[in-house]
């Protein structure tokens, strides 16, 4: 871990335990205990916006294409007919695992998507151009979710908070916009060409030609991906739409809190609150920042602090639930990966 992480990890985790702590940790726990089995159902019911991202990736696969790229020596059949949407699922359910419980940013989840794609016969350009594409444009749903949820409250109800949410909204959205504007832009500008041209001068003592040729071609299929406006445009729908359908988890998160909301009030702590996390990216897990953005919500929709802090906690204990099996399959699917590269490069007998 760099020491860039360690820090942010640090500052996050002092907040977290901080709030906590300003809470009244009793008070808190009693809150989450409330929930008791409920917290199951919560993390079930997260499989279906899961379903629903995975579709964003799945729609932007090119059927039909055989693997030829030499980095996929070994590819098995699936190749012949492209990865499914079970292999989508797959690849999305174990990067948000590796996003939500490992310190690597938002950065280690599309790698681990790429990789887990590409060992299910789907070429490394094609797969890294997909989560490319597919990341851009569920941010930008996101964004799209988060203003769309602070209009429909602001016509919905008036707060005289109503101002000061605006403006963290606000604030949280312009972040978030200007970073994907700045990737997206790159990206039509040949992002990993760039990137690896920056690092092959950074440490040129090496023969950098193999990995800029494949970095290219990364760059030409992010392209081609991009003229195929329809897919594109579906992977942003199935992206906004499973946004949306994420409200129905902070809705019955809270009903088993003993806390119940209405939709509308759901749609705000789920729209503004996943803006303020995703501003916050660079923190592992947004620690501290997602139980800060629901205190600041809190009191728009009637919750008192310590159930707003036991949301973010059932959020969290989703979030585990579902993510430790996710990286022990990661674990296991890339022990035998390997097993299976060093059995196909094993010598045949005469």
């Amino acid at each position: 871990m760099s020491r860039a992480a360690v820090l942010l990890l640090s500052i996050g985790s002092a907040l977290f335990v901080g709030l906590l702590a300003w809470q009244g940790f009793g008070s808190v726990a009693s809150t989450l205990l409330a929930a008791g089995w409920g917290l199951a159902a919560v993390a079930a019911f997260h499989v279906v916006p899961l379903v629903l991202d995975a579709g964003a990736i799945a729609v932007l696969f090119k059927r039909g294409d055989a693997s030829r790229d030499g980095a996929y020596e070994g590819a098995t059949s699936v190749a012949r007919t492209g990865p499914s949407l079970r292999d989508a699922l797959f690849a999305r359910w174990i990067g948000e695992s590796v996003n939500s419980l490992l310190p690597a940013g938002q950065i280690g989840g599309p790698v681990v998507m790429v990789r887990q794609l590409s060992q299910r016969g789907m070429p490394m350009r094609d797969a890294a151009a997909a989560i490319t594409v597919s990341t851009t444009w569920q941010a930008l749903a996101q964004i799209v979710f988060a203003l769309g949820g602070l209009a429909m409250f602001g016509a919905y109800a008036a707060h005289g908070t109503l101002h000061d949410l605006r403006t963290a909204t606000l604030l949280a959205t312009c972040v978030l916009g200007a970073l994907i504007a700045a990737f997206y832009f790159a990206q039509r500008r040949g992002l990993f060409g760039r990137l690896l041209g920056v690092v092959s001068k950074l440490f040129g003592k090496r023969d950098w030609s193999s990995l800029m040729t494949r970095a290219e071609a990364v760059d030409a299929a992010v392209q081609s991906l991009y003229r195929e406006r329809g897919k594109v445009a579906a992977s942003f729908a199935l992206s906004l739409v499973g946004w949306i359908v994420g409200t129905a988890e902070v809705w019955l998160a809270l009903r088993f809190l003993g806390h119940p909301v209405g939709w509308i009030d759901a749609l705000l702590l789920e729209s503004i609150g996943q803006a303020i996390r995703g501003a916050a990216f660079m923190i592992p897990g947004s620690l501290g920042v997602q139980e800060g953005g629901y205190l600041l919500l809190a009191p728009l929709v009637g919750l008192p602090p310590d159930a707003a802090l036991a949301l973010s906690l059932a959020k969290r204990a989703r979030e585990i639930l579902l993510g430790l099996p996710g990286l022990l399959v990661l674990h296991f699917s890339e022990r035998s990966w390997q097993r299976r590269r060093a059995l196909r490069r094993l010598p045949v007998a005469d």
